[in-house]
């Protein structure tokens, strides 16, 4: 498929490109804030337990970067498993989302 065709199957509802990146940044924006709470409550919560948290956030923001990279490309909003579009509904819980429901339950 070319980047053409993937840009124009691929938008969630007709959501423009700086609509996309509107929503990523928005969900970046949230994830570094929660990563600033939990390093002002490090003394408060269990090491462990922050490890964890730091750790689950890091990687939804590397999820962040790799979808603004598939914008970039021409690739957001198609699954990297099937190459089909993904649904609009998981694009707008889960902007970042890489795959379809049915081949993310097949990488887990």
């Amino acid at each position: 498929m070319s980047p053409d065709a993937a840009r124009s199957v691929s938008r969630p509802r007709g959501a423009t490109d700086p609509e996309i990146r509107q929503r990523l940044e928005h969900e970046r924006a949230s994830r570094l804030t929660q990563l600033a709470a939990i390093e002002e409550e490090r003394h408060e919560a269990p090491r462990d337990l922050m490890v964890a948290q730091q750790s689950a956030i890091q990687r939804v923001l590397t999820e962040i970067e790799a979808a603004f990279a598939r914008l970039e490309r021409g690739a957001y909003g198609l699954c990297e498993g099937c190459a089909r579009p993904v649904p609009d509904e998981r694009l707008e819980i889960l902007p970042y989302a890489r795959c379809c429901v049915a081949c993310q339950r097949r990488t887990v």
